[in-house]
């Protein structure tokens, strides 16, 4: 497994620490990679739809 660093606003911090504190979360590690999983997953279908737009506008005019 990997590992980053990353600076967090206090507030964000705050309120992820209180997620934890009420067991929504094991402990911030845990939530931190729930959500980013999860903003990946939600994002994934945009990206998908965008290559395919490109992929189009490519198949139908061209690049060369």
């Amino acid at each position: 497994m990997s590992m980053i660093h990353a600076e967090v606003p206090d507030g964000l911090l705050q309120q992820a620490q209180l997620l934890v504190q009420r067991g929504w979360a094991n402990n911030i590690q845990e939530l931190v990679n729930e959500s980013l999983r999860r903003y990946i997953e939600s994002h994934q279908e945009a990206l998908t739809e965008q290559f395919i737009r490109e992929d189009v506008e490519w198949g139908l005019h061209g690049d060369d």
